[in-house]
């Protein structure tokens, strides 16, 4: 069993909703002490400001009433009041190392029995993987690894464009190239020129565009010889995600495909029991569900459409299907999509039509995790463009070009191998952490140059933290320490990165449920810096034996929280960079 290791806010915070009780004759169990960080002291409470008006109190009178029944032999070594009714705690320098020493990095934390369905990444067949899938995949594949970490059972899903009228022109085209082409072999390297030639044929001849729509209705109709050509489409595409997920190290497997197409069978049934329900009619000859509270710019109510008027079906009728299926057969407690900011209409609208169908019941919780733009130094949406170096693959090759660079100028790495993978490893980190590092709902700027920079809130920044501590216990005089020594907080710095290492396990663990890895990035930033102070001004390795023991078990205990944060984050932190 692995131990949730509380903050010592949360930790101490018990203790003065005892004390604010005890004064108001309230039960403990319903009195919020609001505990928050102080830059004048450890921590500090703030209720009396808003309790003490309430029952009739001055605010600091109650705070020294709640001071006068703070025990100070525990947790909590000194309590005051401060300005109109603050209260400051200091807590036990002794108590800080005793739980540091005790502190244990949990590989994964107890089951919860909580099924969370997270739908992520999801790019199209037959085209390039662009920077905004970067995003949804660096933030979707975070979320499910601090999740799974958290103990919850994850399920992922990549919902992938596989499926639909594109596919006509891509089968023929494949078909006019024949079976073995090379530029079918390609699609793993370069998906989007076998689509753009396919597109340019469908624009420019009429007689293959009439092709190309006789071989969507083959394809929806199930033709076995339409289909087992698809599947050559998407098998080669299975073969480019397979390649750029794996140089993003990125956990999604085949298995983790759930494409358009595995509804596909679903969703004249989805069309006609919307219909029987009464939650759609047929509007201007589409099938239209007018969920509640949706209004369009006409001040009518917005229609969902279920089924186009040619009979066909798209999003919405899709993404019926799918939430569907994840809270009835994946029984999902949390259906989670990680997808773009302008999708949230769309969404809120399908689960509103799910609900109203009773296919979504109230056990399922649904959540949008928002995902905001990356633009370029233009400050234009940055996207695939042919030929201007912004493939999300040709951007991935230049980070690590440059990171190759810096490895072989500043730190030189004698063994080839080692130093490839601490170039990737950089690189792939640097790209990632800049995702993460900042609230997903909003946007920021591709800009290698920042992303790679060795200080600053960046991957390479935390990266290099790992690799000093690294550097203390391959040192010959740290040969022979105690690894089990108690630690001892013995100067301010020691404090400080002691305080703020026992933060760890709340804060990645409220990070993943709040959907927010950009909290966890603030708080390895923060160990980073904190790391960085502590070994500029605390001698390690020329202290006396007890000394230099208890600072290395410092030093192991900051290694293993930052080594464990960046792998929730999808980052590898590298021996040497």
């Amino acid at each position: 069993m692995t131990t949730r290791i509380e903050s010592p806010a949360t930790t101490v915070a018990g203790t003065v909703a005892h004390a604010i009780a005890e004064v108001l004759g309230l039960d403990p169990a319903g009195v919020d002490p609001v505990i928050r960080p102080s830059q004048f002291t450890d921590l500090q409470s703030n209720a009396a400001l808003s309790l003490g008006p309430v029952h009739g109190l001055r605010p600091r009178d109650l705070a020294q009433r709640v001071v006068d029944r703070i025990p100070t032999d525990g947790p909590i070594a000194h309590a005051e009041t401060a300005g109109p009714g603050y209260l400051n705690l200091e807590l036990s320098t002794d108590w800080i190392a005793e739980q540091l020493s005790s502190l244990s990095i949990a590989e994964r934390h107890d089951a919860t029995g909580r099924r969370i369905v997270i739908d992520y990444s999801s790019p199209n067949v037959a085209k390039e993987m662009h920077v905004g899938h970067l995003r949804t995949t660096v933030v979707g594949d975070a979320l499910a690894r601090m999740l799974e970490w958290s103990g919850h059972t994850v399920i992922r899903q990549n919902h992938i464009g596989d499926w639909g009228t594109p596919f006509g022109m891509l089968i023929e085209h494949s078909l006019d190239l024949g079976r073995g082409s090379a530029e079918l072999d390609r699609m793993a390297e370069d998906p989007n020129a076998f689509y753009r030639a396919a597109r340019a044929k469908f624009d420019a001849s009429p007689a293959f565009a009439e092709r190309a729509r006789r071989r969507v209705v083959l394809l929806q109709a199930g033709d076995a010889p339409t289909l087992a050509l698809w599947t050559e489409l998407v098998d080669a595409s299975k073969a480019y995600f397979r390649k750029v997920y794996g140089s993003l190290d990125v956990s999604l497997t085949d298995e983790d495909l759930a494409g358009e197409s595995s509804y596909n069978d679903e969703l004249a049934g989805i069309c006609a029991d919307v219909e029987a329900l009464g939650l759609a009619r047929v509007s201007d000859g589409a099938l239209c569900a007018f969920p509640e509270g949706f209004i369009g710019r006409d001040g009518a109510p917005a229609p969902l459409i279920i089924r186009k008027r040619d009979g066909g079906y798209g999003y919405a009728t899709t993404d019926l299907a799918t939430i569907r299926y994840r809270a009835a057969v994946l029984r999902a407690d949390q259906a989670v999509y990680v997808i773009g900011e302008p999708q949230a209409t769309h969404l809120e609208m399908v689960w509103a039509v799910a609900r109203e169908a009773g296919w979504l019941p109230s056990s399922t919780e649904t959540v949008h995790v928002r995902i905001g733009n990356v633009v370029g130094a233009d400050n234009k949406l940055l996207r695939t463009r042919s030929g201007d170096g912004f493939t999300l693959a040709g951007l991935v090759d230049e980070a690590y070009r440059r990171a190759a660079e810096a490895t072989d100028r500043e730190h030189a790495i004698e063994d080839d191998d080692e130093r490839e993978r601490a170039a990737r490893a950089v690189a792939i980190g640097a790209i990632k952490y800049a995702d993460l590092a900042v609230p997903h709902d909003t946007g920021y700027m591709f800009d290698l140059d920042r992303m790679l920079a060795p200080v600053g809130n960046t991957g390479p920044y935390l990266q290099y933290a790992v690799t000093r501590v690294r550097a203390v216990f391959s040192h010959p005089r740290a040969a022979g320490h105690d690894p089990n020594a108690t630690i001892v907080l013995d100067t301010p710095e020691a404090r400080a990165l002691a305080l703020l290492l026992l933060e760890f396990d709340a804060t990645a663990r409220a990070a993943g449920e709040a959907f927010e890895p950009h909290r966890l990035c603030a708080l390895l930033h923060q160990v980073a810096k904190r790391f960085a102070a502590f070994y500029d001004a605390v001698p390690i390795l020329t202290a006396s034996p007890t000394q230099r023991d208890a600072r290395l078990r410092l030093c192991r205990q900051t290694e293993a929280v930052l080594v464990r944060g960046l792998d929730l984050l999808g980052i590898t932190a590298p021996r040497r960079m």
